[in-house]
């Protein structure tokens, strides 16, 4: 028996970046950075090291989800691991990457509020038939949209 899950958090690198396969399977790309700690050596103080991880997604989901991504957000993602190889100029490359199965945001750019939690991105996301095309929106306008809590970290008692 194996198992093959993952759940990260922290933020996203670089806007998320959709293309389609040539079946027409939507598939969004977005890297994000989560910290590692380790005590310095030298000076003894513990320091932040990043982990830069790729993900992608696949589907419906993926377009809707891309429109209220962008750089800075700090999200939580459950998925897979997948392993891939290939070749390209004589040379053999590899990359390690998360399959997203559910991603939640956590928290807006520094300096807005908290979005609202325990509610995954995708549930608050209404994925538009094919028919009927959606009006094309920032990645901070439809961010926007998104229901906000009315708690903040001040309010939690722990």
């Amino acid at each position: 028996m194996s198992i093959n899950r993952v759940n990260i958090s922290g933020n996203l690198t670089r806007d998320p970046e959709l293309r389609a396969t040539a079946g027409g399977t939507q598939v969004l790309s977005f890297g994000v950075a989560v910290n590692d700690r380790r005590r310095n050596a030298q000076t003894g103080e513990w320091e932040d090291y990043p982990n830069f991880v790729d993900c992608t997604m696949f589907g419906n989901r993926a377009e809707a989800v891309g429109r209220f991504l962008a750089k800075g957000m700090k999200v939580a993602i459950e998925g897979k691991l997948r392993y891939s190889s290939w070749e390209r100029d004589g040379q053999k490359r590899s990359k390690l990457e998360v399959i997203v199965d559910e991603i939640e945001v956590m928290v807006r750019r520094e300096g807005q509020t908290q979005a609202q939690p325990q509610q995954s991105l995708a549930d608050t996301v209404p994925v538009q038939p094919q028919a009927q095309a959606a009006p094309q929106l920032s990645a901070q306008q439809a961010y926007a949209a998104v229901p906000q809590s009315e708690f903040y970290d001040e309010d939690v008692p722990f």
